[in-house]
C-alpha cells in the first residue's frame, strides 16, 4: 500500500489550518482590545481639539474696544467625532462638548471681556457654523449659530 500521495495534502490542509487560526487569533486580538481603545483614545483627544479650537474662535470674534459691534465669523468644525455627530452649546458662561460616547466630551470656559453680557446658542456638527458678535454702548453679545 502506497500513501505518499496523501502525505502531500494532508500537510497542505495542515498549513492552511494552522495560517487560518493564526489569522483568526490575530484578528480577534486587535478587534477586540487594541483597536477599540485606540479609537477611544483619538476621539477624546479629537473631543479636547474641538471644543479648544470653539473656544479660541469665539476669544478672537469679540474685539478689544470698540463703541459698537455686528459681525459674524465662520467656525469650522470636524463634521463627526469617532464618526458620530456631536454638538457644542453654552451653558452660563462655558462650552459645553456633548457626544454619545462617555469618553469623549469636555467644558471650557472662553477668556472673554467683562462687556460681553451673555454667551449662548448650539452649534451641531456637521452644520455649517458661525459666531455673531453684535452691541453697543459697552455691552456685547456673543451668539453660537447655524449659517
Amino acid at each position: 500500500m502506497d500513501n505518499r500521495g496523501l502525505s502531500t495534502v494532508v500537510e497542505k490542509v495542515l498549513s492552511i489550518g494552522i495560517v487560518l487560526l493564526y489569522v483568526a487569533l490575530l484578528t480577534t486580538t486587535l478587534y477586540g482590545g487594541a483597536v477599540p481603545a485606540y479609537r477611544s483614545a483619538v476621539g477624546a483627544e479629537l473631543g479636547e481639539r474641538t471644543l479648544a479650537e470653539a473656544t479660541a474662535r469665539i476669544e478672537q470674534a469679540v474685539p478689544p474696544s470698540g463703541r459698537s459691534v455686528n459681525a459674524t465669523y465662520r467656525v469650522d468644525l470636524p463634521a463627526t467625532i469617532e464618526g458620530v455627530a456631536y454638538e457644542i452649546r453654552t451653558d452660563g458662561g462655558a462650552l459645553v462638548l456633548v457626544h454619545p460616547e462617555e469618553g469623549v466630551g469636555g467644558r471650557t470656559r472662553p477668556v472673554l471681556s467683562d462687556r460681553v453680557t451673555a454667551l449662548s446658542g448650539t452649534w451641531h456638527s456637521g452644520e455649517e457654523t458661525v459666531v455673531t458678535v453684535g452691541g453697543g454702548n459697552g455691552t456685547v453679545t456673543v451668539r453660537l449659530e447655524e449659517a
